[in-house]
């Protein structure tokens, strides 16, 4: 597991952007109280999900309003048609931490 940043760095109802190893990632402080971690990158259109709105467990692409499922990276919302990979979170002493091995197999 690989340290992001302090809980305290992303609200609740956000997203910010971090670049882990040369990987794009979408970290979101669900409205749920969880944090999840998604690659930050629409799979319909080249576009940062990290920019998107925050909507309970779902991240909304700015772009054309696709919306992924944060748990499984699946899209809800046309026009993506194509999961996310999201990757294992946890939180430790106030630390986010993340492993790069998409928990739901999608590779990018």
């Amino acid at each position: 597991m690989i340290r992001i940043c302090s809980t305290e760095d992303v609200p609740k109802g956000t997203a910010i952007s971090a670049d882990v190893d040369g990987t794009p990632i979408a970290l979101v402080h669900g409205e749920d109280g969880e944090f999840y971690a998604a690659y930050d990158e629409c799979s319909h259109a080249a576009v940062a999900l990290s920019e998107g709105e925050v909507d309970g467990c779902t991240l909304e692409c700015w772009l054309h309003g696709s919306r992924f499922d944060l748990r499984t990276g699946a899209p809800s919302g046309l026009p993506a048609t194509e999961p996310v990979p999201v990757y294992p979170v946890e939180v430790r002493d106030g630390d986010i931490y993340l492993s790069l091995t998409p928990s739901n197999g999608v590779t990018r």
